[in-house]
């Protein structure tokens, strides 16, 4: 089976977005270059922010059609983390709410790329 083991992100200025996940990911980057950043994260997932104004930078879509989703243990975790992120002038896009699957919000990073924190299905 192939598994996807990178997550790349479009980004206007990857040093801007990288100060932003290193706050939020409370880890440093495994690499970090002018147009390219990249985390290594558990489990053998890297995940890497990449300058839309990179030389060879080709890409004829746009807007934002997915969410990167972190599941934390429970829905005191997901109310903990908005409050931090609220407080850390993170923008919020969807406030806490209780969705079919539980408690969730979705903030939106530096690109506006979206960030869903839920609790896994039960």
């Amino acid at each position: 089976m192939l598994s996807p083991n990178l997550i790349l992100l479009y980004v206007e200025d990857p040093q801007e977005s990288a100060a932003f996940y290193t706050r939020l990911l409370r880890c440093e980057p495994v690499a970090a270059f002018p147009n390219y950043v990249a985390y290594a994260l558990e489990g053998g997932l890297t995940f890497s922010l990449w300058s839309t104004r990179a030389a060879n930078f080709v890409s004829s879509g746009s807007g934002h059609r997915m969410e990167l989703a972190f599941m934390v243990k429970d829905d005191g975790e997901v109310e903990r983390l908005y409050m931090e992120w609220r407080n850390a002038g993170v923008s919020i896009e969807q406030d806490l709410m209780t969705a079919v699957f539980g408690r969730t919000f979705v903030a939106l990073d530096p690109d506006g790329h979206r960030l869903r924190v839920c609790t896994p299905d039960k």
